[in-house]
This record gives C-alpha cells, sequence and structure tokens, in this order.
C-alpha cells in the first residue's frame, strides 16, 4: 500500500525538517506503509493523527480507513498545505485538518491515532491521548518506548511502564532507525502499541498516581521506607496505616518489583 511519496510531498510543501523544533519528517515508505496497520480494524471510524506534517502518514490513513480522520497540526503553513493537498478528502467530508497545539486544542470523539509524535514533548502527548481510553500507535523515541512498555523487574521498569500500564497493554511492536527521517534524529526510534485495559484494581486515579511518583523516587527502598519517606511527594496523611493495611509482602519488595496490581511479576 504505497501512496504519496513523502519526499514529493516535502517538496511541494517547500519546507525542510527543523531539528531544533523537534520536527523530523518520517520519509520512509515502508515505514509509513505499515503503521496503519498496527491500529485494531474496530478502531478506525475516526483516525486522530497529532503532529501531520507534510502528510505522508495522513495519506496512509485515508487510505486505510473508510471512515473519518482529524489531523492537528501546529505548523500554520503545514496546516495550510495539508488542507490543500487533502483537498478531496476535504471537500468529501473524510478528513479535517485541525491547525493548534493538540495539547490544548480540543479533540474529537476519536476511535483510535496513529502519530509520529515530537520526542520532545512525548510524555505530555501520551498522557493526554492515553485517558481516553482508545487503541494509540504511536512513534516513540525508543529509549522512551521501552520505559512505556517495560514489565516489572526489567531495569527500564519504572514510573513512566506504571502509569502507562495504568490505561493499557502497552507493546513495541517495530523499531525505526534515524534514516527513516529527515533530518536523521540523534536517536533510533520505536513504535508502540497502547490497547486499552480496564485495571485490576479500584483507585482514586489521582492519588495512585502520586503513590507511583513519589515510590519510583526512592525504587531502591522497600515499598515499607519508600512509602514512609515520600507523604511530602503522595500526600498521604496516614503513611503507617497504608505499610499496615498493604501488608508485609507487599512492602518488603521494592517498587521496581511490583505489579500496578501490587502483586509481583
Amino acid at each position: 500500500m504505497t501512496g504519496r511519496d513523502p519526499d514529493a510531498l516535502r517538496r511541494r510543501a517547500g519546507v525542510r525538517g527543523d531539528p531544533n523544533r523537534d520536527q523530523h519528517f518520517l520519509v520512509d515508505d515502508r515505514v509509513l506503509d505499515r503503521l496503519p496497520g498496527y491500529l485494531p480494524a474496530d478502531a478506525t471510524d475516526h483516525v486522530l493523527e497529532i503532529g501531520g506534517g507534510t502528510g505522508g502518514l495522513t495519506d496512509r490513513l485515508l487510505a486505510a480507513s473508510d471512515g473519518h480522520v482529524t489531523v492537528v497540526e501546529q505548523d500554520p503553513e503545514l496546516a495550510t498545505f495539508l488542507g490543500e493537498e487533502f483537498s478531496d478528502a476535504v471537500d468529501a467530508g473524510r478528513l479535517d485538518v485541525v491547525q493548534g497545539d493538540a495539547l490544548e486544542v480540543d479533540l474529537p470523539a476519536f476511535t483510535g491515532s496513529v502519530s509520529n509524535l515530537p520526542y520532545g514533548a512525548s510524555s505530555e502527548f501520551c498522557f493526554r491521548l492515553l485517558p481516553w481510553g482508545r487503541p494509540l500507535v504511536l512513534m516513540l523515541q525508543r529509549e522512551f518506548a521501552e520505559r512505556m512498555a517495560a514489565a516489572p523487574g526489567e531495569a527500564d521498569y519504572g514510573r513512566l511502564s506504571v502509569t502507562a500500564g495504568h490505561y493499557a497493554d502497552i507493546e513495541v511492536v517495530e523499531t525505526v532507525p534515524p534514516t527513516a527521517f529527515d533530518p536523521e534524529p540523534a536517536v533510533e526510534s520505536a513504535v508502540v502499541r497502547c490497547l486499552p485495559r480496564d485495571p485490576e484494581y479500584d483507585v482514586d486515579e489521582a492519588v495512585f498516581m502520586a503513590l507511583v511518583r513519589g515510590v519510583f523516587t526512592q525504587r531502591r527502598k522497600t515499598m515499607r521506607n519508600a512509602v514512609r519517606n515520600t507523604v511530602h511527594i503522595s500526600g498521604i496523611a496516614e503513611a503507617d496505616a497504608v505499610v499496615d493495611a498493604a501488608g508485609e509482602e507487599l512492602m518488603s519488595r521494592r517498587a521496581g518489583d511490583v505489579t500496578p496490581e501490587g502483586e509481583p511479576p
């Protein structure tokens, strides 16, 4: 499924990527062709793309779905170009181009998202999207992606793994070399697929996230000591009561060896 040539799109747009603006255009046809296929078939009715750039991925998303695509692009000139390049899809009601910051604009009720995210704000974008409870396919810096998908007991497992895993089952489905982008980033990239899940525990989400943030600042200590030492972060009023209620088995382990459910890996 090879669509519009990404190099030709960039030439028509009259732009080049700018590393100083975290702007690296995905130009590898093979990667672009694969990305829509990672999204479950039942999630393609309304696909959200963040950071449309010159439209290489937008083109593939339109071809892969009979539904609707919304692309959010911060750069006014690129947003205008996307509207003109894909005017047929816009006129047919299959594509909306939204010019603005995807961290600030109102997002539509999308059924899934496929996006090549700016790496400098990966965390902010991921946690804007994950609470929606929709399937996501995201291009990220490889190191960030592997931390996001890490399992308990692994070196990369940490606060990011737990907070992301609270919302979804996360899998690295592909690694992508710098040569797939123009200009080439200084790091390797990876594609993660996030499939929403209902946690097997019932918590106050704000309290849970604060507790996770706290205990991972002292990941080398036991959960018992980490809970007691980080009340200034977690806001827990009665740390000893939490420790007693959780029990010795859990509190004697370290945060990096505990699943979000509080079980050993």
